[in-house]
């Protein structure tokens, strides 16, 4: 008769890994880039093949098949991704890592209750578990540290994570008048700029069937304002910094690299217009600091968003905000 551990340990597993497809099936919606998006798939194939091969151990083991496990995994997945809606990205990030580390944990537990009596194939399934949910910690926790270094993230925020996230940030501003004020003023410009883009390019889509010189007007409309929005960010710069001192111009400078309303000659890439696929490529793996990376994936991302560099620089700052939380 099997340990009556390593049952309870097996369905509880079970449930959890039902819980772990389906949230691997909701990032993948926040893939930021298609390379991440390809992972996110196929991290959730696996969580199902894992929730699939635990369910038959359980029935090698004489177990009835557990028909409520994948309804409790659903619904522990519509409860945490309905209060993550209100959360920023962050604190959804931390929920999933710590799901993953309770998954980790049960694991390394079957392996020690599977050790000595078996039985061997449950033992050899709990090593593998253990394997597959050190890997995914790893990674979350990777993201974490690139979201702590202020983005991007290879994980994008959904659109009420990215309104709780800014209010998160709001509370946590400067308290002098001056650095708040200028903050608050180059946040509305920045998304008055976002929502008049979206709202040209609906009507552009809107009345596309017109023909093509109407869609010239709404392409050059937004381009238009898009300067124009640039522009008033790097005028706000200015002001920040003649009348709050440096701290107040970094703040603006922060908005305006986020946006991706640097100049080209803001990069910390020389002649970065210039440069083909492959030579900007080379000189973002040059790269050192997040905020340089950070500059020119927003900045790219803005322009002309080619997926390749986008890829790369997203990959080299993960691996620049992984060391950061390496513990020698």
């Amino acid at each position: 008769m099997a340990n009556p551990a390593v049952i309870s340990q097996l369905r509880t597993l079970e449930q959890l890994t039902r819980t772990e497809v389906q949230i691997a099936r909701t990032r993948v919606a926040q893939a930021r880039t298609d390379a991440v998006r390809r992972e996110l798939e196929q991290n959730g194939d696996n969580a199902e093949r894992r929730a699939e091969r635990i369910a038959a151990a359980l029935r090698d083991l004489g177990e009835v098949p557990d028909v409520v496990a994948p309804a409790v995994g659903f619904a522990a997945y519509l409860v945490k991704s309905t209060v993550e809606q209100a959360q920023p990205l962050d604190e959804a990030l931390l929920g999933d890592l710590a799901l993953e580390h309770q998954l980790l944990d049960r694991a390394r537990y079957l392996v020690g209750l599977t050790a000595t009596d078996g039985p061997v194939s449950v033992h050899a399934l709990a090593e593998q578990l253990v394997t597959a949910h050190t890997a995914t910690v790893d990674w979350l926790t990777t993201v974490l540290a690139e979201e702590a270094l202020g983005g991007p993230a290879a994980l994008r925020p959904t659109p009420l994570q990215a309104v709780a996230g800014g209010v998160t940030r709001a509370v946590q501003l400067p308290t002098r008048l001056t650095v708040g004020g200028v903050n608050r003023a180059a946040h509305r410009v920045a998304r008055a700029g976002d929502e008049v883009r979206a709202r040209l390019g609906r009507i552009g889509d809107k009345v596309g069937l017109i023909g093509s010189k109407v869609e010239r007007v709404a392409t050059d409309t937004r381009e238009v304002v898009g300067t124009a929005v640039d522009a008033g960010l790097e005028r706000a710069e200015d002001v920040a910094h003649a009348d709050g001192g440096p701290r107040a111009g970094a703040t603006v400078h922060t908005v305006r690299r986020d946006a991706g309303a640097l100049r080209a000659d803001e990069l910390p890439i020389e002649d970065y217009d210039a440069k083909s696929v492959q030579e900007a490529v080379a000189a973002i793996r040059t790269l050192r600091t997040p905020d340089g990376i950070q500059a020119v994936i927003r900045y790219e991302e803005q322009h002309k968003n080619r997926a390749r560099i986008v890829s790369a620089a997203q990959t080299h700052f993960a691996s620049l905000a992984k060391e950061t939380v390496s513990v020698e």
